[in-house]
């Protein structure tokens, strides 16, 4: 039996940059994946200026052999409108692709990794936790996403009410003649909100690659949804009318509907498996990025992982993403206001898909970005 001091589940952004804010916290980690890294992630993937800066990441030295498309501007429309089409006037916005961003992560941390290991028993013993009856720790930090094992030990909320916001995209490499093809430009990712506004789709091109999905509030009639999407898309001419592959299906909670407490008696989630999406845009990138951080921070100078003393990062967490609403609300939190008939016409205003779509909602520029603590 290995001995430490906590195990993350889960290498993807939250997970690693748990384990990389610990590193010289004196702490013995263990960083679990059942996935080898690289591994296929499909995901619209794209960081705010605002990651970049918590993670201190080099645009230069990532951008090498990477992708790494600058973005700014968006086109942002209601489905059966045309487009809106805003200039930010500068980069706002960097595209990558998550199979090389989580790898790139990863590969940043020196933690001890048990990669391509699925997570197949979690034991409660004294004031341990036994992994796999191979590994133990005081500590689990949950960092595995919206179906993380960790989470299901916490629970999934009153009466398991939660609202899911179900998606599927598609991200493949265009050939000379699809990129030729695709109206879709590098800078300028599309984002279409369906008529009802319980959710949107999205087309994005990095460089040579495409990432094409739609996500809504309950998988009710999804497919249906996109199918309608992906034929308009191909009919004017903003994608290839020949995709490769299947559409892959992924699931996650918006923060203002995620009923999942956050701590428990040494049990702690981050990430996805918190459910800390944005409510407004479903953006999970920078929650994940900040959870870990502030969780870090709590970890790094707890006696010990109670969950009183754990509660701390629940605070945190508060403080910086607002205190969560009433489960019993429904998606997509778009403001009364908002909703129709007036949704339609505040969809063709330059001023309100950049100032409240854009800047608001999807980029949170009036948030400062959360840096490190040592």
């Amino acid at each position: 039996m290995e001995s430490y001091d906590l195990i993350i589940i889960g290498a993807g952004p939250a997970g690693s940059t748990l384990a990389k804010s610990l590193e010289n916290s004196g702490k013995r980690i263990l960083l679990i994946d059942k996935q080898d890294f690289p591994r296929d992630k499909t995901c619209a993937g794209w960081v705010t200026p605002a990651v970049i800066d918590a993670l201190d990441i080099d645009l230069a030295e990532y951008g090498n052999a990477r992708t790494l498309q600058p973005i700014r501007r968006f086109r942002i429309g209601m489905m059966g409108q045309p487009a809106v089409e805003n200039d930010h006037g500068s980069t706002i916005s960097y595209g990558i692709r998550r199979c090389e961003f989580d790898d790139y992560l990863l590969a940043r941390t020196s933690v001890p990794k048990q990669l391509g290991t699925p997570v197949k028993s979690i034991v409660r013993k004294d004031d341990n936790w036994l992994i796999n009856n191979a590994f133990s720790a005081p500590l689990l930090v949950g960092a595995g996403g919206h179906f993380c094992p960790v989470a299901r030990l916490i629970g999934d909320g009153p009466g398991g009410h939660e609202t899911v916001v179900a998606a599927k995209e598609i991200e493949f490499e265009m050939t000379p003649e699809q990129a030729k093809a695709c109206e879709a430009r590098g800078d300028t990712p599309e984002l279409w909100f369906c008529k009802d506004l319980k959710g949107y789709a999205w087309v994005f091109r990095k460089g040579n690659f495409l990432n094409i999905g739609l996500g809504r509030e309950d998988n009710h009639k999804l497919t249906e949804h996109l199918q309608d999407f992906v034929e308009t898309m191909k009919t004017t001419g903003r994608i290839p009318s020949d995709l490769p592959g299947r559409f892959k299906g992924h699931a996650y909670l918006l923060y203002d509907h995620a009923a999942r407490a956050l701590v428990d008696d040494g049990l702690l989630l981050i990430g996805d498996a918190a459910g800390l999406a944005y409510t407004q845009s479903g953006e999970g990138i920078r929650p994940a990025i900040e959870s870990a951080l502030l969780a870090a921070d709590v970890i790094r100078h707890a006696q010990d992982f109670s969950a009183t003393t754990l509660q701390a990062y629940g605070d945190a967490i508060a403080a910086r993403f607002g205190h969560r609403r009433s489960v019993t609300e429904e998606g997509f939190q778009v403001p009364d206001w908002i909703k129709m008939p007036l949704a339609g016409t505040l969809m063709r205003s330059h001023w309100f898909t950049r100032k409240v779509v854009t800047e608001k909602w999807f980029l949170h520029q009036e948030l400062p970005a959360l840096a490190a603590n040592s």
